[in-house]
């Protein structure tokens, strides 16, 4: 029997197991959307703008691992996916989104609302489709969750022409997909993994720096056994926290710019780095011709394209994290434990000393609301135990600082391309996933009004999403920047005199509002919100000159980092001469 595309559309998602969809219609999707009404196990959510709905399926899919799919109409609801489509793209997260396009008749003749959506996003899907034929559409969608979800994950577009979604065919499944030019290699080198294991063995001072790779390939349970056994620090990058536990003794904290000292000193003085699933981000390395200058590099990837892209590596090893990490572990078990625990114990004193000499730390003797204490205390009431979400700036770094992610996919935030107005749709993806979990987006007062329309999403949804607030009347971390190197010029940095009531927006909403204008409230603010059933906007009124720190400037080597009372004397110096 024949059935419409709009029909296979909807029969191979559910073939796929998709359970949610988040989108917008229009008009060349409205055949598609007239079949959704009346189906039950497939279920869209409603956003309020496409770019809303990108982040959502994205924080729905780091929560869970699983393909977050998207649909949206042509024309401006196509382009409005681009933004959601790089920040996926940047960090290797599995989506599907799927866009509707004009008939292929009119396609080239500037219709209305025609976009060429498979040319704009060329340069930021791993792959794309332009669906001509109905018989295709099964095998294409099939093809797609494939390409997103296997390999380094990434998103997928499928663009959906009118007529081929009300063009009818038999439906056929395809069971499995064999592409011809698309095989990701998953198994590691056995030479470079053996090699690798024996320079571990033998290094004195090694650090494991791991990315977002360790935990989408589920391989946080490899690293920490093999940190355990050859008794190796691990430094994780902003994609890789919760792959292995921050609480951990083993455990630096991130690197890179706003790291913590005792990872960037111990990266810089070992003398050997093992890279496992990240790809050498300018934000971790700072200057690259100063970055781990004693150290042999092994890299461990399973895009090949991004092993010796930055930095120079010694020992490259494409494949699969997990399974490359548990050849090593296997290796390394045979491996005599005693000969590197002397060496290791010198090593391991010489980090303890870093930790000690500068901890993570800020001013605790004031009643004036610090952000770290905000999320320290949302560490100390969720004990782990929660999805945290962030925006992008000061609160992003804060919260990467002083919450210690223990659990892989507990972390959702946008890291390569840094967008701000990601985090609170990622929390209604993540809820959706979750329902029984507690999901928390740290936001500011600036990146919050990005897709601060969202909050209709939740509330018509029941989504009890909370949303915690640093509100310091600024764009904070370029504000930051201008006063540490453009002289305080504060250009368009400054929201105090149109900052909005986050309190009353969220009571028009539905939701419910809070807020928190002094240190001893914080601790009441987060219990009451956390009790309610409800979405949840709390406003942390914060100081508003605190500042991230450490640092590295622009241009510096991670060990030449700025800090709180060093820019304090700076700044009392310079006040001087003036």
């Amino acid at each position: 029997m024949k059935i419409s595309g709009a029909e296979i559309f909807i029969e191979s998602l559910k073939k796929e197991g998709v359970k949610y969809m988040f989108g917008y219609p229009g008009g060349v999707v409205l055949n598609i959307f007239d079949y959704l009404h009346d189906e039950k196990d497939l279920q869209l959510i409603l956003t309020r703008h496409e770019q809303g709905a990108v982040h959502a399926a994205d924080g729905y899919a780091r929560a869970t691992g699983k393909a977050g799919v998207v649909l949206v109409t042509s024309g401006p609801g196509a382009t409005n996916t681009v933004t959601g489509i790089a920040t996926a793209s940047m960090d290797s997260i599995p989506l599907v989104v799927f866009s509707g396009q004009v008939p292929t008749m009119l396609i080239g003749n500037d219709a209305f609302q025609e976009a060429d959506i498979v040319g704009i996003t060329r340069p930021c899907t791993k792959y794309n489709y332009l669906v001509k034929d109905v018989t295709e559409l099964s095998k294409i969608i099939k093809e797609a969750f494939y390409i997103a979800t296997t390999g380094r994950p990434g998103p997928v577009l499928i663009d959906l022409p009118k007529d081929v979604t009300t063009a009818k065919a038999e439906f056929v499944w395809p069971e499995s997909v064999d592409m011809r030019t698309y095989k990701p290699t998953y198994e590691g080198n056995r030479y470079m993994i053996i090699q690798a294991a024996h320079m571990v063995a033998k290094a004195k001072r090694p650090v494991f720096i791991g990315g977002g790779g360790v935990i989408s390939s589920g391989a946080a349970k490899e690293l920490r056994e093999l940190a355990e056994h050859t008794e190796i620090p691990v430094t994780m990058t902003l994609m890789g926290l919760g792959g292995f536990p921050g609480s951990h003794k083993l455990s630096l904290g991130m690197p890179g710019m706003h790291g913590t000292y005792y990872a960037n000193k111990a990266i810089q003085e070992s003398d050997l780095l093992v890279a496992i699933g990240m790809r050498f981000d300018d934000r971790v390395t700072g200057k690259i011709s100063a970055f781990a200058p004693n150290a042999k590099i092994i890299h461990i990837d399973i895009d090949p394209t991004s092993i010796r892209k930055n930095v120079r590596v010694d020992v490259p090893i494409v494949g699969d994290v997990k399974r490359v990490l548990q050849t090593m572990n296997k290796i390394l078990k045979e491996e005599v434990k005693e000969q590197w625990q002397e060496v290791r114990k010198a090593w391991l004193k010489q980090i303890s000393a870093w930790k000690a000499e500068r901890p993570m730390s800020y001013d605790k003797e004031t009643e004036v609301i610090k952000p770290q204490y905000v999320i320290e205390k949302i560490n100390e009431l969720t004990k782990g135990d929660a999805i945290i979400c962030t925006e992008v700036g000061q609160n992003q770094m804060w919260t990467a600082q002083f919450y210690k992610f223990d659990k892989p996919r507990t972390l959702l935030s946008s890291g390569g391309l840094g967008t701000m107005g990601y985090g609170f749709p990622a929390a209604i993806g993540a809820q959706f996933a979750f329902p029984n979990k507690l999901v928390i987006d740290v936001a500011g007062d600036g990146s919050i009004q990005m897709n601060i329309q969202e909050l209709a999403t939740a509330v018509i949804n029941r989504l009890p999403v909370k949303v915690a607030i640093l509100n310091n009347r600024y764009l904070g971390m370029v504000r930051q920047w201008q006063e540490l190197f453009f002289r305080e010029r504060y250009a368009h940095t400054k929201l105090e005199e149109t900052i909005p009531d986050f309190v009353k927006i969220a009571e028009a909403y539905g939701a419910v509002g809070l807020r928190a204008a002094k240190r001893s409230e914080v601790e009441p603010v987060l219990k009451e919100a956390f009790s309610i059933k409800r979405p949840v906007f709390m406003d942390f009124v914060i100081d508003w000159k605190e500042k991230v720190y450490p640092m590295v400037p622009a241009g510096a080597a991670i060990d030449e980092m700025l800090f709180r009372e060093e820019v304090k004397k700076s700044e009392k110096k310079l006040k001087a001469v003036k």
